[in-house]
């Protein structure tokens, strides 16, 4: 692996796109200590102390932001809500559907409707979490100036919500530019950027030193060991063989091959479990935004306890399903086999081939699904009993959303290595 990262800086091309993601990942990390202007910091590092769950790991998907009040506090949420919006519409709304089908002009429309929606939802998050912060629940209050509160109000909302749009132009800008995908790559690093604080938080959980060291070791041990077996389930296919009849094309004779459709058993790959998150801890953003007793209870029921369980499992396995039938058309794949002169052994072209694709990908994508769904959940409950930071930072949710992100980025090197005909990570 050391000598593909040695021989990837080798290429010039890729040595700078390499570069730029990484200063601006840099960019994104010395962000998030930036303070947002006008806010009573000492004041509020007293009233976030007391902030429950919810807050907590909302802080976690923005690398500490929102615990600091930064100009990145709101994070890359109000993108990844507005991005699961987008695709919910694609089949609801017929012209969003249409867009869909548009190539790179219906995305370019899709992907500028998601901005304005992002900026959208940032304005109400940023109102929101004023208004919470404000509240005799926290009570902060801004210090005694010449410049009234109001002004001092605009200028906190205005910066938060810039903050959030940079973020977005930062990750469009890794997309466009650098190496992977940008969003992904944020999440990854404000995941990441937790992990330390944790390690020293698991050590001194206990009072005696040496057993807070040899469980925080376990917790690490036990992680370790879970990645081959998470890498192995998201490299998992399912080969369906194609053959191809022979014919004759001008004077050449094309087809007599033998190849396969490979499906992902985990074709969703990460994102069920972005997505579930981002759905239960919408309830916890709209309790900062309203701040009403029983919302505020239902979004500590949704960020912890059972229900939050119950419901992290079946959203990931909807999801896995939702986004396996966005990406994979198994109409179109059957059209494109037949229109190539080739058949799946034993099947029938046209409605049975299709008919056979759904039925395989309806079968493997249950367990992928499962498999992703339990690895997200029972580090969660662990923690909920043991209250170990350690575990909710290298939790089921953030080392699937690691491990994603970073093959996912590793493919991509790859893909650019091998056409310098210089060997890959897979090797």
């Amino acid at each position: 692996m050391l000598s593909s990262l040695v021989d990837a800086f080798k290429i010039p091309e890729l040595r700078k796109k390499l570069l730029f993601t990484l200063a601006i990942l840099a960019l994104y990390r010395f962000g998030a200590y930036v303070p947002v202007p006008g806010i009573p910091f000492h004041e509020f590092a007293t009233a976030y102390e007391s902030s429950g769950v919810a807050m907590s790991m909302l802080d976690l998907f923005t690398g500490g932001a929102l615990s600091n009040f930064s100009v990145f506090s709101l994070g890359i949420m109000p993108y990844i809500t507005a991005s699961i919006i987008m695709q919910l519409m694609q089949g609801v709304i017929p012209a969003v559907g249409r867009w869909a089908k548009e190539g790179d002009s219906g995305r370019k429309k899709i992907t500028q409707v998601t901005r304005y929606l992002t900026l959208g939802l940032g304005l109400i998050n940023a109102i929101g979490y004023l208004l919470l912060f404000q509240s005799p629940t926290y009570g902060v209050q801004f210090p005694d100036s010449e410049v009234p509160n109001w002004v001092t109000s605009i200028v906190i909302v205005f910066t938060l919500v810039a903050g959030t749009a940079f973020i977005m132009w930062m990750g469009e800008l890794i997309t466009q530019r650098g190496v992977g995908n940008g969003m992904s790559l944020i999440i990854f690093l404000s995941i990441m950027s937790g992990v330390p604080s944790a390690i020293f938080s698991s050590i001194n959980l206990t009072a005696d030193l040496g057993m807070g060291i040899a469980v925080t070791i376990l917790i690490l041990a036990v992680v370790i060991a879970c990645i081959p077996l998470i890498i192995f389930v998201e490299r998992a296919q399912r080969r369906i063989p194609v053959n191809y009849a022979k014919r004759v094309q001008g004077r050449k004779m094309m087809g007599g091959q033998n190849t396969y459709i490979p499906l992902k058993v985990n074709a969703a790959g990460v994102i069920p479990i972005i997505f579930a998150s981002c759905i239960l801890y919408l309830p916890a953003q709209l309790a900062a935004i309203f701040n009403v007793d029983w919302l505020t209870a239902f979004a500590d029921a949704c960020t912890t306890g059972w229900v939050n369980w119950l419901l992290t499992l079946l959203l990931i396995v909807f999801f896995a399903y939702f986004y396996t039938s966005m990406v994979f058309n198994p109409e179109e794949t059957a059209d494109n086999i037949r229109k190539q002169g080739g058949f799946i052994p034993g099947v029938r072209p046209g409605s049975a081939t299709v008919q056979y694709i759904k039925n395989t990908l309806r079968r493997i994508t249950l367990p992928g699904g499962l498999f992703i769904a339990v690895i997200a959940v029972v580090p969660t409950i662990i923690f909920f009993f043991t209250n170990n930071q350690l575990i909710q930072s290298f939790g089921g949710t953030s080392i699937l959303i690691m491990i994603g992100v970073a093959l996912d980025t590793m493919s991509k090197v790859e893909s650019q290595l091998k056409m310098y005909n210089y060997d890959g990570f897979f090797k």
